[in-house]
């Protein structure tokens, strides 16, 4: 299964975008918000991907963040939620208002959600109580960091933005060390560094 891309956005409608990696396009279909933000990106961007399986289809849905993908699949085990509700509940409320509408039972808020009346805001509010945490860490990483360089802040904080979490940002650097780059090379070599080593290339 494909767990995650990194690349261009080439292609977007709606909610539909082309993601094309190492000459390879792929069809991600996410939130529009996730959507916009790629269209916006200079750099590859993190596409975290939920991979759903048919009989007759496999069709990716892509987030900017592991928790947003979690989020998508807690959703889809809620008998009546579709792939399309799913995102349209991210869409409309993001993650963190979908988090605060289900712990304080916020029927209305949910209800907002298009195609979600009251009866299927009652059973998220119901079968998602606590749900809605955690994202996937890789536990045998490295914990602490190399040495920092000066700039490594707004390294980090571009990694961040790009949806990789606080152990992938230490593994880009304790590769980055590893490879030689220098600490006081410019930001932007050191973030093309970050996302070929943090992808496998």
């Amino acid at each position: 299964m494909i767990a995650r891309l990194v690349g261009h956005l080439v292609g977007r409608d709606g909610n539909r975008a082309i993601l094309d990696v190492r000459d390879v396009g792929y069809e991600v279909w996410g939130p529009a918000r996730d959507v916009e933000r790629w269209a916006r990106a200079e750099e590859a961007v993190v596409v975290w991907v939920s991979t759903q399986v048919r009989e007759d289809a496999i069709t990716l849905f892509g987030f900017s963040t592991d928790a947003d993908r979690v989020a998508f699949e807690r959703l889809r085990e809620v008998n009546g939620v579709g792939p399309k509700l799913a995102l349209a509940a991210l869409d409309t409320l993001g993650l963190d208002g979908l988090g605060k509408a289900i712990a304080g039972d916020d029927v209305t808020s949910l209800a907002r959600i298009p195609g979600v009346g009251k009866k299927l805001a009652q059973r998220l509010a119901l079968e998602l109580k606590g749900k809605l945490v955690g994202t996937f860490e890789v536990a045998d990483l490295p914990a602490a960091p190399p040495k920092r360089a000066p700039q490594d802040d707004q390294l980090d904080l571009a990694l961040a933005r790009l949806g990789y979490t606080r152990t992938e940002i230490v593994r880009a650097h304790k590769g980055l060390e590893a490879e030689g780059v220098p600490l006081d090379a410019p930001v932007a070599e050191r973030l093309r560094a970050s996302l070929r080593i943090l992808s496998g290339g």
